[in-house]
């Protein structure tokens, strides 16, 4: 029988986040007879389906509660089984891959009990740490990773998490750390109209691409800033995204008076975010640890290298693997807005070394992180019984 296989995810473009794009890149690159993404329609006049040749159905995956204990929940649950199931016999499905332990893995690990499908589930670190602080949801957790034929995590640090936390040994742990497009995540020449456009001209630019949520760190970057503009007063600070703390972070330059200094670029078009890589002089994703919410491993550092930018992450999470430390970039503490400024300053005094660092960044990614190497990478994995 030749095999077919659902990818089963809520993450998927035009839905921005670094999960989607994920999969977005990994499965564009596999046979597109071999592969059935389903994925979340609640995003309303979906141009994005028309551009592409994957094979994608839409269907509702948004839900307010994902756990069973609520009616809501098992309501959530009852709906998606019975429409996947149809999906599953129409189009003679052999595997599934669950995009996350909670509600995908769950959700999969159910169709196996009516279906006898086996399933491989993606585990991004932030998905388990959280589930971990909830009775329900660790039972849940603990489930679908028994049943898991495979789970793919997306760094070490996601890696050691699930064993840490008891959900899985080595022998069903295999480690994928997402990539990057080198073709076109590349170098570039200084754009001075792109930079007059923007607002950039004659200015340092700091940039961070990342979704407003507190872990993210963009308020300590903000916090940092005064300090980076008492030595270097032509600082401006870009973040590109949106989120949930978009109002408390818009606040927090107002009273700090820094929306001189801070441009929120919400989301854009994903030519002039390529553009914002290339034309700015370093990037930092200022992550810490918020509870049991972490960054698994950090997308946006790669994409950074390779546009060839220095760059600069916090010590929590998998940011770690992202990069060489001290070469193409630098952990820090980045809950201490004092160490961020003194890092910035540093290496802004130094501007040979951070073209050197960028360099080194994109022979980096070059070398370790192209789509290309991922594809294969992965195609090991799912061929594996």
């Amino acid at each position: 029988m030749k095999k077919k296989t659902l990818v089963l995810t809520e993450n998927f473009p035009p839905l921005s986040g670094g999960s989607g794009r994920w999969f977005w890149e990994l499965y564009s690159r596999l046979p597109n007879d071999e592969y059935l993404i389903v994925a979340d329609d609640t995003l309303p006049d979906n141009q994005f389906d028309k551009s592409h040749s994957i094979n994608v159905i839409r269907i509702p995956l948004n839900s307010n509660e994902w756990g069973v204990k609520s009616w809501t929940g098992l309501k959530f649950y009852f709906r998606c089984l019975i429409k996947l199931i149809k999906i599953i016999k129409q189009h003679k499905i052999t595997h599934i891959h669950a995009g996350r332990v909670i509600h995908e893995g769950v959700t999969a690990y159910l169709l196996k009990f009516f279906t006898g499908v086996d399933y491989l589930c993606y585990v991004h670190g932030e998905d388990v740490e959280t589930a971990a602080t909830s009775g329900e949801y660790n039972l849940m957790v603990k489930q679908v990773c028994k049943r898991a034929a495979v789970l793919i995590c997306n760094s070490e640090n996601s890696a050691n998490i699930v064993k840490r936390l008891g959900y899985a040994k080595d022998d069903k742990i295999r480690v994928l750390n997402p990539g990057v497009d080198t073709s076109k995540f590349v170098p570039a020449k200084e754009d001075l109209q792109f930079k007059s456009k923007m607002g950039w001209e004659n200015k340092k630019v700091i940039l961070t691409v990342g979704r407003l949520q507190q872990r993210k760190g963009h308020d300590k970057m903000i916090a940092a800033l005064p300090q980076v503009l008492k030595e270097h007063p032509d600082t401006l600070y870009a973040i590109v995204g949106r989120g949930e703390c978009l109002i408390e972070l818009q606040s927090f330059i107002n009273k700090l008076n820094l929306n001189k200094h801070v441009q929120l670029l919400d989301e854009i078009s994903d030519e002039i975010m390529i553009k914002c890589y290339q034309q700015c002089d370093l990037f930092i994703l200022p992550n810490r640890t918020i509870g049991n919410d972490i960054e698994g491993f950090g997308m946006v550092l790669v994409e950074a290298q390779a546009c060839a930018k220095p760059v600069i992450a916090g010590d929590s999470g998998g940011t770690k693997e992202t990069m060489i430390i001290n070469e193409t970039g630098v952990i820090i503490d980045c809950t201490d807005p004092k160490s961020i400024a003194g890092q910035i300053n540093s290496m802004f005094q130094h501007p040979k070394e951070l073209i050197s660092m960028g360099a080194k960044g994109r022979s980096h990614v070059e070398n370790e992180l192209t789509w290309q190497a991922h594809v294969k990478k992965s195609q090991q994995i799912f061929e594996q019984p």
